[in-house]
């Protein structure tokens, strides 16, 4: 009898399903790969941005992840309830599940309530049910005071509050109420997409100024007092708001945690070139893992560097299992576009490995941009499924 081998991944965010596809068709169909994830369907997280502001709907923007059955990844959607990584395993609504090789693509976990006031006093458009309730509000909002801000200094795709932010004042503009809206940014880093280097954080920064919103930076949030619309900064500032929009504080997965597999950064560590954990066969890819870059931060959590991880560990998986090629390792690659309303949007792509700081070129925001996400966002949901 052939020896066969089952891959398991956990998750079916961007890492999870470019793991599972290009495994699908390196490897024979007489080994199994099986994709775990809790949600029924794939989200394109990069349109919720435009979810907001009425661009998309939420069809628009997913597909049902049991459709990747027809190329034989097998699919379990439930809950993980427990990670073996020594053996292998793990436990999904009471079951348990074995393979040889497995990848931890669960993400960052949104954990809004760990902010007092924070989930009852603002919308998460991090998530395809804030976004929609905040794409509600806003649309009836007429006059008054938006807030956008981010609730710590790391949090997946950074450019996304500026976005938002943009793109919002855009929309206010195109309503001709930009009069009678004022947006204004709190974050609590120190400038936009740090890591990337203070020229283009500058850039960033006046792309948002030049719109007349008005950016506040290293303003940490501490509580939200609902009843009164105030937010409270730990330096004791208090600011009063109309409609609030948040990026939640971020965090390692409770199971990921209780596994073992984090270490004091909070995160997953791993193998900055071959995504491997300290357990044999196992590797992490994303927004789950905490890698760290010579200047002393960590590199983004940005779903681009989740689709170059799998391709990596995909292939040296196969390679593993197939005894055919050669290994393949991951070069610090990556890339992101920055929406700032009108149909224009900015791009940077680089490499964040270089040392002793990333080497990133920053484009002008131009419509040709604007394009190249649209096509993307298309490429993306009809490829992969």
């Amino acid at each position: 009898m052939k020896d066969t081998k089952t891959v398991l991944i956990l998750g079916g965010g961007v890492g999870g399903l470019v793991t599972a596809n290009l495994l699908r068709k390196k490897i024979p169909r007489d080994h199994k790969v099986i994709l775990v994830d809790r949600q029924a369907n794939h989200i394109f997280y990069p349109s919720l941005l435009w979810i907001t502001i009425n661009s998309r709907k939420p069809e628009d923007i997913s597909k049902p992840l049991v459709k990747l059955e027809k190329k034989g990844i097998e699919i379990i959607q439930g809950e993980i309830t427990k990670i073996y990584p020594d053996s292998h395993e793990i436990e999904v609504d009471g079951t348990r599940y074995s393979g040889d090789y497995m990848v931890i693509a669960l993400g960052a976990e949104l954990a809004p309530e760990t902010i007092p006031g924070l989930t009852d006093g603002g919308y998460n458009f991090y998530t395809l049910d804030g976004a929609e309730r905040f794409r509600k509000a806003w649309n009836n909002f007429k006059s008054g005071k938006l807030v956008v801000i981010t609730s710590t200094p790391l949090y997946k795709c950074p450019a996304a509050p500026y976005e938002a932010a943009m793109l919002l004042e855009h929309d206010s503009r195109k309503k001709k109420l930009h009069d009678n809206i004022q947006v204004e940014l709190y974050t609590a880093e120190p400038g936009p997409m740090g890591v990337t280097g203070p020229e283009n954080s500058n850039a960033v920064r006046q792309m948002v100024e030049q719109k007349g919103i008005k950016y506040f930076p290293e303003h940490q949030i501490q509580k939200v007092d609902v009843s009164s619309r105030q937010i409270v900064f730990s330096s004791g500032a208090e600011v009063n708001y109309d409609i609030l929009a948040y990026v939640p504080p971020h965090r390692t997965p409770q199971i990921v945690q209780a596994a073992g597999l984090v270490d004091s950064s909070g995160w997953v560590p791993v193998d900055r070139h071959t995504l491997e954990t300290s357990f044999s066969d196992v590797y992490a890819i994303g927004d789950v893992t905490g890698i760290p870059l010579k200047l002393g931060k960590p590199l983004p959590k940005a779903g681009v560097f989740a689709h170059y991880h799998a391709e990596v560990v995909a292939h040296n998986i196969s390679v593993k299992i197939t005894g055919k090629g050669k290994s393949t390792r991951y070069n610090g690659f990556g890339s992101c576009f920055i929406e700032i309303g009108g149909g224009k949007a900015g791009f940077g792509r680089g490499n964040f490995y270089a040392e002793p700081v990333p080497h990133i070129k920053m484009y002008k925001p131009r419509r040709f941009w604007h394009w190249g996400k649209i096509l993307f966002e298309k490429r993306w949901l009809s490829k992969w499924f």
